[in-house]
């Protein structure tokens, strides 16, 4: 098979796999916003955890080096922010991203829409299991016992592998010669066509990862912490510090 065949086929494969996981995160918005008391749960649900996430990764935030890749991650990946409108932008221009963005960029699109389905969908069980404790203010053994609840350990060591999965393809696309160009040179077409959501978050990662020179050391932080959390809070414990 030639190389070319081969390339056709993983981005066919990987515009397949885009598109499941950007339907599978615009209709689970949309269930959580149709009734207003499920939507605001949602975003109390969510708010918690941004703060949970902040004070995990303090230190990482914090770092001359690393704060503003910790910064990317709690607001652009792995975040109680909105992030139906990049979504969108992303489905309207479905075919041109995948006949144009690189390979990698197309990775790194399909793991963000993967962990953001995967994230509503985990935030949908959750605020089933909290239900009204939600409607006051939420503690760490609420949230552990819900967790608990929800109870789908291989999904969430999923949840985490996405993160791992999407910051490695990032670093690799932040080292690629001539992409800040090719960005700067973006940016002015893309708010013109509607896309500055999309052209920000690619923006945004590009500059957050190059400015780390090597990310591992960063990812591993994150990762090893999130893994030691969720065996936590599966093993029984209350507590999310």
């Amino acid at each position: 098979m030639s190389e070319t065949t081969d390339t056709v086929s993983e981005r066919q494969a990987c515009t397949h796999a885009l598109t499941h996981w950007l339907t599978e995160a615009r209709h689970q918005r949309q269930r959580a916003a149709a009734e207003p008391r499920r939507a605001a749960r949602r975003q109390a649900l969510r708010a918690f955890q941004a703060a949970r996430l902040a004070r995990t990764h303090a230190d990482l935030l914090d770092s001359p080096r690393y704060g503003r890749a910790a910064a990317f991650f709690l607001t652009d990946l792995y975040s109680p922010k909105d992030l139906g409108p990049r979504d969108a932008e992303i489905e309207r221009v479905l075919p041109l991203i995948t006949s144009t963005l690189p390979t990698a960029g197309l990775h790194a699109l399909l793991q963000a829409a993967e962990l953001d389905a995967l994230s509503e969908r985990f935030d949908a069980a959750m605020v089933h299991a909290l239900g009204e404790r939600l409607d006051t203010s939420l503690d760490d053994a609420d949230y552990a016992a819900a967790y608990r609840t929800v109870d789908d350990a291989p999904g969430r060591q999923h949840q985490i592998a996405l993160i791992l999965g999407t910051g490695q393809t990032l670093d690799r696309l932040a080292h690629k010669p001539g992409l800040a160009a090719l960005l700067k040179m973006m940016r002015g077409p893309a708010q013109l066509a509607g896309l500055g959501e999309l052209q920000s978050f690619l923006e945004r990662g590009f500059t957050a990862f190059r400015s780390m020179r090597s990310a591992q050391a960063f990812l591993d932080t994150i990762i090893e912490r999130e893994r030691a959390l969720s065996a936590r809070l599966f093993g029984g414990g209350q507590s999310l510090a």
